[in-house]
């Protein structure tokens, strides 16, 4: 009987380790080949720690004495709370932005920085990005409050590139349904225009009705913003169909019409949730836990969307993968393999000496050098130190969502609350609508330049 109890817990032992061993294999292949996931997986979790801790700092740091004596008397909560956001933020400011430093002029997989650091090394990189993180905390809080002025910065630059990412993707596509020449593309187009001004009218008519509720007094600002949107909204397609505009439509302005429409949305939202006009505010205030900790959740899954989406489109940018730099080169008669879907390496055909098609065979041999030569040609999908520098830029937004702005959270349970808040998204919206008009107007503006 001994026996069989021993026998058994061997094989359970040996089933254990082989299935921490498995494990194991399969997190590393995981993030071998979803490195951005990973990355976003790190984000996320230094999100999350700065949330938590954003309101229930205290206990920590009353135990570092460098930080509090900076406080001064008996800081506030607020105080507290800002502290650690930053410090958190700045961790993750460090780590990205030295992957970035570190990931610059990667354009071949074929560079070992791609298997080693971008792909690989995972032990050293959550060790090293820790570390950062703890680091942060034993730094003097005037150098963190100087940090604080970079992540405005830095803050300002992401909600910038979002911003370019909008217009972007609104013209590609108006243009790629366009040069279809198909009709009903053409009256999906149309459709999409009429829902979005509808839209406009509708989110106009709920902001009102919302934000300037019965009893609560002079509620001017938020009738000014609202109808500052609908303004914009009327000059945006103005703009768009004017002779000066070469390539205005009116399928981008609406949709531009339609995210301003949006920012006022979430602008006046952020308004601090005991104002009187805020009538939104004063639902969610009483609403449950379980809806505050959803609503949240959303916030911060948005930012890191917008992140990994900024992060991958660096055709947009053209940050040095061009065609041309991407694979060294393709001019002359030498031209790059390039494997197709099921791996056969092709090469240019040569003309012979008698000036016929050049069709010998390859063989085995040199079939598989043609492969590994393609392989180590190959591209890299997307710039890898754009991609950092992006999560690096989110890591300062994070600092500036979560503190309103600098000036503190207003209120314990939610993010992204506050008069700075509804400040800058104020300013996104008017640079939104700045931006588009821009890039319709310049043209004619400055003919003697090229625009892409």
């Amino acid at each position: 009987m001994f026996a069989f109890t021993w026998v058994g817990s061997a094989l359970a032992s040996c089933a254990a380790t082989c299935a921490c061993h498995a494990c194991t294999f399969a997190s590393k292949e995981v993030m071998r080949r979803s490195a951005r996931l990973a990355y976003c997986a790190l984000f996320m979790l230094a999100m999350v720690l700065a949330w938590i801790l954003r309101d229930f700092a205290k206990p920590l740091i009353d135990k570092l004495p460098w930080i509090v004596h900076a406080g001064g008397g008996d800081p506030s909560e607020r105080w507290y709370g800002q502290q650690a956001v930053y410090r958190v933020s700045l961790g993750n400011f460090l780590f990205f932005g030295l992957m970035a430093l570190a990931m610059v002029g990667v354009r071949l997989k074929s560079d070992k920085r791609d298997q080693y650091l971008q792909h690989g090394g995972w032990f050293v990189k959550i060790a090293l990005w820790l570390l950062f993180n703890v680091l942060a905390f034993f730094l003097p809080v005037g150098m963190v409050n100087a940090y604080g002025w970079v992540a405005r910065a830095g803050s300002a630059l992401f909600l910038c590139v979002q911003i370019l990412m909008l217009l972007d993707f609104m013209v590609s596509w108006n243009d790629a349904w366009v040069d279809q020449e198909d009709n009903r593309l053409l009256w999906a187009l149309l459709g999409i225009t009429a829902g979005a001004y509808v839209g406009v009218v509708v989110i106009a008519g709920l902001l009102f009705y919302f934000f300037n509720p019965a009893g609560a007094g002079d509620c001017s600002l938020n009738i000014s913003i609202v109808a500052t949107t609908l303004v914009l909204a009327l000059l945006v397609s103005a703009v768009s169909m004017s002779p000066y505009a070469r390539n205005g439509s009116l399928f981008p302005a609406a949709v531009v019409s339609l995210y301003c429409s949006y920012l006022a949305y979430s602008a006046l939202v952020s308004e601090p949730h005991d104002y009187a006009c805020n009538g939104v505010g004063r639902k969610l205030t009483a609403a449950s836990a379980s809806t505050l900790v959803a609503g949240m959740a959303l916030a911060l899954l948005a930012v890191v969307w917008s992140a990994l989406r900024a992060g991958s489109n660096t055709a947009l940018f053209r940050l040095g993968l061009d065609e041309a730099g991407a694979v060294g080169g393709a001019g002359g008669a030498s031209q790059p393999l390039v494997d197709d879907e099921e791996g056969r390496a092709f090469v240019q055909e040569e003309g012979t000496s008698a000036g016929l098609d050049g069709a010998a065979r390859m063989t085995r041999g040199a079939r598989t050098a043609n492969e590994a030569s393609a392989a180590e040609l190959a591209p890299v999908t997307y710039n890898y130190a754009f991609f950092h520098l992006i999560f690096a830029l989110a890591s300062t937004y994070i600092a500036m969502l979560m503190t309103g702005w600098g000036t503190g959270a207003d209120e314990k349970d939610f993010v992204d609350v506050g008069w700075g808040s509804v400040g800058v998204k104020l300013a996104t919206q008017w640079a939104t609508a700045g931006a588009y008009a821009w890039m319709l107007l310049a043209p004619a503006l400055m003919p003697e330049r090229e625009f892409l």
